[in-house]
């Protein structure tokens, strides 16, 4: 008697697609050919759905989110509320639920769940000790392809490189950035900023990196005002034409900083950002920035895990890499020398 499996095989996609295309999964979205595949497949196998195996069975498994956040830092950071949100957007309409944990609670329950969502940034005995408390994991946001675990993350390296290009076609490549720097939970590591790596190759190639035009700090409209602060005092007559922003509450503080200073955005220095929350829309001016899909990438993240949890034989650790794009608003639309 012909299975899942062996659709899944001949169709070229997983189980858990052809699960959820033979039960009419409407949640799911899958392009109208690979149905037609899926479905002609299951014909030619005369394939007949199981009356004693039910196809809820999905909806008894639980699924563990283990944030590296405190629940407090995470109400203070929209990007990973966000990625959250998506997270259990998807698992809802999966059927699979969800309990949340952060990573100073006691993890014994998530060990017992039957996979876990790891959500930011983990140091490498992190990495080891949840893949360890449970082999059903995928990460978010952390970049565990190496450790052989699979993972979400945004495409960082070509955001930042659109950046980059928004201000060379504007005549302006006097560029800063304020860039970001974290710790792990567990402080066994420092992380820099990933779009600073990528802001600094891309301009070095160019030879146009110019290292007294960037400040580090981390990630809050405190020390974007700070930092901002910092470099009109430092530099005076000798500020760049433009500002690269790690994430968009650093741009706030900043813009703050530079409104203070009676120095306007975009005419006298251009402003773009990263990570595109809410907060761009409702600054004055409007913050141009790299748009992250947080949401599709919990998704996938979850869409990763249900895989997982029906693969019949040895899996493989993948990374997904999602797209970005750059959304201009006032704060660049109209830039000038």
């Amino acid at each position: 008697m012909a299975t899942i499996k062996d659709i899944a095989r001949l169709a070229e996609v997983s189980p858990a697609t052809v699960s959820r295309v033979l039960n009419h999964d409407q949640s799911m979205s899958v392009a109208t050919t690979t149905k037609e595949r899926i479905f002609q497949v299951a014909h030619q196998l005369n394939y007949q759905k199981s009356t004693t195996h039910s196809p809820k069975t999905t909806a008894k498994k639980t699924l563990a989110i283990i944030e590296w956040y405190t629940e407090q830092q995470e109400l203070n950071d929209l990007y990973y509320f966000s990625l959250r949100e998506g997270i259990e957007k998807r698992a809802d309409q999966l059927g699979f639920k969800v309990t949340r944990f952060f990573q100073t609670d006691d993890l014994k329950q998530a060990a017992a769940c039957d996979g876990v969502l790891a959500l930011g940034k983990f140091s490498a005995k992190q990495i080891s000790q949840l893949g360890h408390l449970n082999e059903q994991i995928v990460f978010v946001d952390c970049d565990t392809l190496a450790q052989n675990y699979s993972c979400v993350i945004p495409d960082f390296t070509n955001g930042v490189a659109a950046v980059l290009e928004q201000f060379v076609q504007n005549g302006l490549t006097k560029i800063g950035m304020l860039a970001g720097e974290e710790h792990t939970s567990d402080q066994e590591e420092s992380l820099l900023d990933p779009r600073f790596l990528a802001f600094k190759k891309l301009l070095t190639a160019q030879k146009n990196y110019q290292s007294r035009y960037v400040y580090v700090g981390d990630f809050t409209r405190e020390s974007g005002y700070a930092m901002m602060k910092q470099a009109l005092t430092d530099l005076k007559d000798d500020l760049p034409e433009a500002f690269f922003m790690a994430n968009d509450s650093l741009a706030v503080g900043a813009l703050r900083a530079l409104q203070e200073q009676n120095i306007k955005v975009p005419e006298q220095m251009g402003i773009i950002a990263f990570n595109d929350s809410s907060l761009a829309e409702f600054v004055y001016p409007k913050l141009s920035s790299v748009h992250v899909p947080t949401a599709q990438m919990g998704a996938t993240a979850v869409d990763l895990l249900a895989d997982q949890l029906v693969a019949s034989q040895e899996n493989y650790a993948r990374k997904v890499t999602h797209g970005v794009r750059l959304v201009l608003r006032d704060s660049s639309r109209k830039l000038t020398k």
